[in-house]
């Protein structure tokens, strides 16, 4: 077993580790590992009906989709990320349990009581702290899972609070728990560093003074994976199932109905229904968004120099991206 506490804080770097070491090593590896804010999506999520996207965009948190399935989850510093990548295959199916033991039996050693619960979550006192996901490749298998320890609960709830009546899709939507920090369980206090230290060792039954980082080799083929998946809008957003959006919005100009369909994360129909008044027919301004990246900021940038006045009276631009989010 190779055991790797890798210290770098870059959410893309770090994804791309994972995948880097399960596609090209043939140790079992375990690695901790933690991120500067960032909302991580599963592999099969619409990126877009998972987070606020004013709330991200406003605190410049990246949004990156990971290789595994399974809900959203917000990472911070106040976060620890555990990675166990070892032999397996699809056919054994999906063990979670299997993995965590050794999370559940590290806590215990500090004085905390866990419970492995529902499909994949790990509780203290019937709150989630940790939740895990797993991913095969060629008789490999990547298990990862989060560890709130002191993890902004505000920013927890406002970067994924949406409506999930906007979006209607085929897509796997995140389940909202009950969190808790496990900072606020232990018997004796301590940062997240020694936390960090202490879960290691006893993952790693002692041997944790011979934790090997990642060589120089490894950090420029991460780096270049990263580069290329996982900083990209196109894995990031594109990958999304297809979906559609509607919402009903009371503007200053009347009602606004919109109705979207979106694939491959970019708008192919829209229609802008309502009782609202424009000098103008509707139809040019609803080409306008088709073919655009269902994000705010490329319908912001696409209609920025158009005279939205002409088409909806008493309307904004920041109006009808709010209609549009």
């Amino acid at each position: 077993m190779r055991y790797i506490h890798n210290q770098c804080l870059d959410p893309a770097f770090n994804l791309a580790a994972e995948e880097w070491l399960l596609t090209n090593s043939e140790t079992d590896i375990f690695m901790l590992w933690r991120n500067k804010p960032a909302v991580i999506v599963g592999r099969n999520q619409n990126t877009v009906a998972e987070i606020d996207e004013s709330f991200v965009q406003e605190r410049d948190i990246p949004v990156i989709r990971r290789l595994s399935g399974g809900g959203a989850v917000f990472h911070d510093l106040g976060n620890i990320n555990f990675t166990f990548i070892t032999h397996g295959k699809p056919s054994e199916g999906l063990d979670f349990e299997r993995f965590t033991k050794p999370i559940q039996e590290a806590l215990q050693t500090m004085g905390v009581q866990c419970v492995f619960s529902g499909r994949n979550d790990l509780l203290i006192d019937g709150k989630k702290f940790s939740g895990n996901a797993q991913h095969f490749h060629q008789g490999r298998i990547l298990h990862h899972g989060t560890l709130l320890f002191t993890a902004d609960m505000t920013d927890l709830s406002g970067a994924l609070r949406v409506d999930p009546e906007k979006y209607r899709d085929k897509a796997v939507k995140s389940v909202r728990s009950r969190v808790t920090n496990i900072a606020s369980h232990l018997q004796t206090p301590m940062t997240v560093t020694d936390f960090l230290d202490r879960l290691m060792d006893n993952v790693s039954n002692g041997s944790a003074p011979e934790t090997r980082h990642l060589t120089k080799e490894e950090i420029i083929h991460i780096s270049a994976l990263a580069d290329t998946r996982y900083r990209t809008w196109a894995w990031n957003f594109g990958a999304s199932p297809a979906y559609n959006f509607s919402k009903r919005t009371r503007t200053p100009g009347g009602l606004l109905d919109v109705n979207l369909f979106v694939k491959k994360g970019k708008i192919l129909t829209a229609r802008l229904f309502g009782d609202y008044f424009g000098v103008k027919d509707i139809g040019p301004l609803e080409a306008m968004l088709v073919g655009t990246p269902h994000t705010r900021t490329a319908v912001q940038d696409r209609l920025a120099t158009v005279q939205l006045e002409q088409y909806l009276h008493d309307v904004t631009l920041d109006t009808l991206l709010d209609c549009l989010f």
